[in-house]
């Protein structure tokens, strides 16, 4: 029955080809989340055919969401012959901007030799295209399979996963007495099993001072003077301490091991002139100053630490500028997550993993969160792995691409978690 299943995977190249394209196909560029319906009709038609039956959800409330770009989610359910577990497959429909660099069509859906190009190719229509496939070839396979199927494509992952998998989990629809099993087909490498991701603090800082003409500058305080002495003091005393830290998680890349923090970006004085505008900028002393902070963490700290961590900085740079005014704005936080080596979707994940790569399977971890975190924080269901195929360091890159035979090795696999957890 293995081997009937591999060839039903095997005799769909043609159609993994086709689904990937068309799904690269259609835009669903975020911001500011476009063709979100589109792209769940098209799925829904598909699997409709395949007996599924479909639910469009829109994440009604959610960031993002309005009229002009409501927040559509898919979720599709084929019901077995017999009660079981359910098995469920999550791919976020979004794609990030294009962005510059392009050679080819960013939306072309291209085919030159193994490799399918487009924004989101990689990132992740390649593994939702995969999930899809291997689910089809299942049931053609084991038409008498027990417990459920479910594949859904949601919106927003881009941008934190708000107005997908958060939502979804929200209304119950990851607890464990509905879905037992997830699968996220995030491009982790198809010999790869992802356990969890890092955890995650933005915060915006604003220094204060006060305006001033620029020709008399001591009439004034300059806010972005009070933001350069923070940033020394990130620079001084913050990265070398955050470089000692290292986790005992398997987080790739290497560098990654390590508590990191980016700046994300720096505004500070006058606005950004208006694009044509062609006067000079006004005098003025910068009464403001904002910068955004990037803080990954591990699972061995605690987030509160990282907090304090900063304030502590910023009350230093206090003691030593006695017209220095801050305020710290919590932006997003995530905790870190990690499944069990010997959770069910792990070890059936891993034993495919071998049977068609014929090699052991890497555990990782991710650098940066994915929706595990809405899974495992909201719906309570710690039973959930990131697997599929492409190159994580090709994703938001340009001329992202995801290779076609990675992309059928990755369907084998998911088609034996299924045969394995769903068999009759």
């Amino acid at each position: 029955m293995t081997d009937t299943l591999l060839t039903e995977i095997d005799q769909r190249r043609e159609d993994l080809i086709r689904l990937t394209q068309d799904l690269i196909r259609i835009p669903t560029l975020n911001p500011p989340g476009q063709n979100y319906r589109q792209i769940c009709e098209y799925l829904a038609a598909r699997l409709m055919m395949h007996g599924f039956q479909v639910e469009f959800i829109r994440a009604e409330g959610a960031p993002g969401d309005s009229d002009a770009h409501p927040r559509w989610n898919l979720v599709a359910r084929l019901e077995g012959s017999a009660p079981g577990d359910c098995v469920h497959f999550n791919s976020h429909h979004d794609v990030v901007e294009v962005g510059h660099g392009w050679t080819r069509d960013p939306f072309g859906g291209e085919l030159d030799g193994d490799r399918i190009y487009g924004r989101g190719a990689c990132d992740m229509k390649g593994g939702l295209a995969a999930s899809v496939i291997a689910a089809e070839a299942f049931i053609a396979a084991r038409p008498d399979f027990r417990g459920a199927i479910e594949i859904s494509a949601t919106a927003d992952e881009e941008s934190g996963g708000y107005g997908g998998v958060a939502y979804l989990a929200q209304q119950g629809r990851f607890s464990p007495d509905v879905v037992q099993h997830v699968i996220i087909p995030e491009p982790l490498h198809k010999d790869r099993i992802c356990l969890g991701h890092r955890g995650v603090w933005w915060a915006e800082v604003e220094t204060k001072g006060r305006i001033a003409h620029g020709s008399m500058p001591f009439l004034g305080d300059s806010a972005i003077r009070h933001m350069g002495a923070v940033l020394h003091q990130i620079e001084t005393q913050l990265y070398p301490l955050l470089a000692t830290r290292h986790t005992a998680m398997p987080v790739v890349p290497e560098g990654a091991r390590a508590s990191t923090l980016n700046i994300n970006s720096i505004h500070g004085g006058e606005p950004e002139p208006e694009p044509g505008y062609t006067g000079l900028p006004a005098p003025c002393v910068a009464d403001r100053c904002r910068i955004i902070l990037d803080r990954r963490f591990l699972i061995e700290e605690d987030l509160a630490q990282v907090k304090g961590e900063l304030t502590a900085l910023l009350e230093r740079v206090k003691a030593e500028r006695p017209s220095f005014q801050y305020e710290i704005r919590d932006l997003f936080e995530v905790l870190p997550v990690m499944a069990d080596r010997d959770a069910p979707v792990v070890r059936s994940t891993a034993a495919a993993i071998e049977r068609v790569l014929a090699r052991e399977a890497e555990y990782v971890v991710s650098p940066g969160t994915y929706d595990q975190k809405h899974i495992d924080r909201i719906g309570r269901l710690h039973n959930c792995i990131a697997y599929g195929p492409g190159l994580l360091h090709l994703a938001h890159q340009p001329d992202e691409w995801v290779g076609v035979q990675d992309m059928l090795d990755s369907a084998r696999v998911m088609a034996l978690v299924l045969d394995d957890l769903l068999a009759p």
